[in-house]
């Protein structure tokens, strides 16, 4: 009696949880004079949904510039389109010497290519704002990981530039020096811990690898190592957003709606318990979405749905596998459980094929491809876990129970 209090009492939170983040991701709430916001408020639209200036630069060489070359130009130019506050803004590179940059929202095409065409000062300013060095006093800088585990970027200064940052150093000991590119601070100002006389100088933070390489890329190259030429910039307008968002929308509810009613029909309370886990992976995935920062586009809307599918198609690989094992003559619990153990490995052979075409595109391909991509990994990647994890969860919640007790309640009579 008392597991079955207890399932109940769980299973009535779980289903008021999935219902209040339901509506919170929906409509969003206001509390206390704050808004938390919905998922439609707070997701990044890609250059398609809302317009922008879409902008190819490329690298003026007799010679193939080297990919280590490439990538510090992108890094940099990621970091001046950065300065107009877009930061769903898409930089990549194409073929051997092109990088394209989409800028939603953003719709003054001539300030952005000189922008981004021009070659760039870095400088390091003390706190009275004056310089006290500039990307020629620097020899290297290279990103490392510190006795105590952290990552970090080492400094080195040339003859230059040693004689100069001792003498800050000593001036502005306790205090911060900033790094800025074009004015624009590239990280947050370090403080000075001692007089560095060495020219070698270590910047510490709270940094994760990617952004100590790119620090260390920034400071390294002090500009644009290669000179740029716009080859190409077009302006996108809204247009395909205001139609293409609406009716992927109206797709994706006819298409859910649909799912739903079909695994309640055919599949009774598992499929209503089904209906619930698929809840519980929409919301994931868009709460993914917003921690890894994905740029919603068309392409990327389709592998969403695509995911929805699997996830469906996990279900009802579990819910046959249990419907076999009834129809054995086996009690409704030990059918659930041979259910899950039979339908894992098909469950997870096709999902890690879906997961490994999604990244050979993401890793291969470009622009959208990308996004499609991103969505497709994270969105299956997510559905395993759902339809691994909740639905056990769940189903096993209604057994322990004693409401499902009955194969009937799975859509097998026996005679």
């Amino acid at each position: 009696m008392k597991t079955k209090a207890g399932s109940r009492v769980i299973f009535t939170i779980c289903v008021l949880l999935i219902a209040a983040f339901s509506y919170i991701g929906v409509y969003g709430l206001n509390v206390a004079g704050y808004r938390v916001q919905s998922f439609g408020e707070v997701l990044k639209r890609g250059l398609d949904l809302q317009g922008g200036v879409s902008v190819l630069q490329e690298i003026q060489s007799k010679k193939t510039p080297s990919r280590e070359t490439l990538e510090r130009t992108k890094e940099l130019l990621s970091v001046r389109v950065n300065k107009l506050g877009v930061s769903e803004t898409a930089v990549s590179i194409e073929g051997k010497n092109r990088i394209r940059v989409d800028i939603p929202g953003k719709y003054d095409s001539g300030s952005i290519n000189e922008m981004l065409t021009k070659s760039g000062k870095l400088t390091f300013v003390g706190p009275d704002n004056k310089t006290i060095l500039t990307g020629k006093d620097v020899k290297s800088a290279k990103a490392y990981t510190d006795d105590y585990g952290k990552y970090a970027v080492s400094l080195e200064l040339n003859a230059s530039g040693k004689k100069k940052f001792s003498d800050a150093t000593k001036k502005f000991l306790g205090q911060t020096i900033s790094i800025k590119m074009d004015n624009e601070d590239v990280t947050t100002p370090p403080t000075v811990e001692s007089q560095i006389t060495n020219g070698v100088a270590e910047i510490s933070g709270s940094f994760t690898l990617q952004k100590a390489k790119e620090l260390a890329s920034i400071i390294q190259s002090g500009a644009l190592p290669v000179t740029l030429k716009n080859v190409e910039t077009k302006t996108v307008g809204p247009t395909i957003g205001e139609v293409g968002v609406p009716m992927s929308v109206r797709a994706g509810l006819v298409g859910i709606s649909l799912v739903f009613l079909f695994m309640l029909i055919y599949y009774r309370i598992p499929g209503l318990l089904a209906d619930l886990a698929l809840t519980v992976f929409i919301l994931l995935v868009f709460s993914a979405f917003n921690v890894l920062n994905v740029v919603l586009t068309l392409p990327g809307i389709a592998g969403l749905l695509l995911t929805i599918g699997m996830a469906v198609d996990a279900n009802v690989l579990i819910f046959e596998r249990t419907k076999e094992e009834l129809r054995l003559g086996k009690s409704v619990r030990s059918s659930v459980e041979a259910g899950f153990h039979r339908a894992l490995s098909s469950i997870v052979d096709s999902n890690v094929t879906t997961i490994i075409a999604g990244l050979v595109l993401y890793v291969m391909g470009s622009g959208s491809v990308k996004g499609f991509a991103l969505t497709l990994v994270a969105g299956t990647l997510i559905s395993m876990f759902t339809a691994i994890t909740v639905t056990r969860t769940l189903l096993n919640l209604w057994l322990n129970m004693g409401i499902m007790n009955k194969p009937v309640y799975f859509g097998v009579k026996r005679g």
